[in-house]
């Protein structure tokens, strides 16, 4: 999550933040409830698992769907920008 974070504080535009983003958000709460189903009941596992399901297929679409009304509104992409601070 914290990797996320930096990603959307420091990428410069709001396609490249919804992929720090995106990628973070779907696996840190993947991982979490996978932590959980892990240590708890069968039934409440595969409800768990479940969860996981619906938010991996959820998080990317909704990601896209954002991304796409950005570009419908005239947010162009960030093309050819280099961090020459290094």
């Amino acid at each position: 999550m914290l990797v996320g974070t930096v990603g959307l504080l420091r990428l410069p535009d709001v396609y490249n933040r919804l992929h720090a983003t995106t990628k973070c958000d779907t696996l840190g709460a993947g991982l979490v409830l996978l932590s959980l189903a892990v240590q708890s009941t069968a039934s409440v596992a595969v409800r768990l698992a479940l969860i996981i399901i619906f938010i991996i297929v959820t998080n990317p679409t909704a990601a896209h769907v954002i991304a796409r009304a950005a570009y419908n509104t005239g947010i162009k992409p960030e093309l050819g920008r280099r961090n020459t601070s290094d």
